[in-house]
This record gives C-alpha cells, structure tokens and sequence, in this order.
C-alpha cells in the first residue's frame, strides 16, 4: 500500500522531471535562434554600405536560387531533394533581406523628420516607399521563381542606394 507522504514525493519527483524538461526546451529554442541585424544599441558602429553589399548578395543568391528551382522541377522527381534544399535556401535568403531593411535601416538609421521641413521629409518618404519596395519584392520572391521580381530588387536597391548615401547624412 502507497502512503500519502509517498504519493506526495512520487509527484513532486513528476512535477520536477516536467520543469527540468521544459526548461531544457526552452532553452534549447533559445540558443538555436539568430539574429542577423546590428544591435540596437546606439554603438555608433554602422556599416551602412556592406548592408547595402549583404542585400545585393541575398539578391544574387535569390536568383541562383530560382534559376536552380526551375532547372530542377524540369527533370522531375529525381532532383527533389535538391529542389526543395534550393526553395529553403531561397525563402532563407528573402528573409534576411526583410531583416536587414527593417532591423537595420527601417529601426535604426532612417530617421523620422518633421513633416513641414519639406525637402526632408520628401527625402525621408521616398527612402520608406524604397524600403517597403525591398521588403515586398521580397515576399514576392519567396512565393515563385519570376525573375522580373530580381530585376526590381535590383533597380530598387540601386535607387534606395542612390538616395541614402547621395542625400544621407552620415
């Protein structure tokens, strides 16, 4: 026969074996995350033009990726493993242009101006509406292969470069 006080240590023994696990979870998605943007801590550190490079190569990795996509889906099955490798390295790829427009220059380094300082604050429009281009063209490239969707990455970040480093204050 089970006493009380053995039950009692029985689930507690439980409860605490549970606690462990969980915090080993835990902890396991904790460290498995990554972050591929600057800090946001105002270290006055800034590479403003290697984003500008890191973006062009995530396009020119889309694109590889998307002509590697279309190449494989036309052998059919005998390439599926490659071919699904290449559409995660794609969407892997379109992300982290997402990241380093939003985290990078959306959070830190376009600043908000005042409204009725016109020149800046027509400055400061046309640089979000480049920004948010970036970042659909981006989504758009994760949901096919089109490559017209890699020429306005390009051109978009040609002229997003052209206005932040020929009109930015740095």
């Amino acid at each position: 026969m089970i006493s009380a006080c053995s039950i009692g240590i029985i689930l507690n023994d439980y409860t605490m074996k549970r606690s462990i696990i969980l915090v080993l979870f835990l902890s396991l998605i904790t460290f498995n995350l990554k972050s591929y943007a600057h800090c946001e801590i105002p270290c006055g550190i800034y590479g403003d033009s290697l984003r500008i490079e890191q973006i062009s190569e995530h396009i020119t990795t889309l694109e590889k990726s998307m002509n590697q996509i279309n190449e494989l889906s036309k052998a059919g099955d005998e390439n599926y493993n490659q071919l699904v490798r290449w559409v995660v390295n794609k969407e892997e790829h379109a992300t982290k242009i997402q990241d380093i427009v939003s985290q990078y220059f959306l959070h830190q380094r376009i600043k908000p101006v005042d409204p009725t300082d016109v020149e800046a604050y027509a400055k400061y429009t046309n640089q979000l509406a480049l920004l948010h281009h970036l970042l659909v063209f981006s989504m758009k490239a994760k949901q096919s292969t089109d490559l017209e969707v890699i020429e306005k990455l390009r051109s978009t970040l040609v002229k997003f470069s052209h206005s932040y480093f020929h009109e930015h204050e740095h």
